[in-house]
């Protein structure tokens, strides 16, 4: 099955990180996790949002991978941090991510940020995350926490 290219760009991030996971395009938009979870046939719980956000201060980076129907609540972020975030514009996150929204993938970014954990994530032993486009996804078994990088696990909400 070919896979496109930024897909398969993401798939050679995986395989250089050691992680041998495989990417999938599926033939519908996964750009949501209700799509996702529908798609994939798993609980929308099990789907990983990456959201970036953007320190109001000094514009750093952060990203929070949310569980599917976590919404992230923004003051909850700030207190974690303890500073104060900003939700990120589409060319922010393309410019520190390398990828769009939509498709953006847990790990394997253009720059260092922030990195924020969703304890809700942690009651899964199979998780699914965006692999570089709208349609492409990878399955992470065990706790997605074993294939990050630097993180801290939070409560989003």
């Amino acid at each position: 099955m070919t896979i496109s290219k930024r897909a398969r760009q993401f798939q050679e991030t995986l395989r250089e990180r050691g992680l041998d996971l495989t990417v999938v395009e599926l033939p519908d938009s996964t750009r949501t996790a209700d799509d996702a979870a529908r798609t994939l046939g798993c609980e929308k719980g099990q789907i990983v949002k990456s959201l970036v956000f953007k320190d109001t201060v000094t514009g750093a980076p952060v990203m929070v991978l949310a569980s599917g129907p976590n919404r992230v609540d923004e003051k909850v972020v700030a207190q974690q941090l303890g500073r104060t975030v900003g939700k990120a514009d589409a060319d922010f996150v393309k410019r520190v991510t390398g990828y769009s929204i939509g498709g953006v993938p847990p790990l394997g970014h253009k720059e260092e940020l922030t990195l924020l954990v969703d304890r809700d994530l942690l009651d899964f032993d199979e998780t699914w995350a965006a692999a570089g486009t709208p349609h492409a996804v990878f399955k992470i078994p065990g706790k997605i926490t074993e294939i990050l990088p630097e993180h801290q696990v939070v409560a989003v909400n």
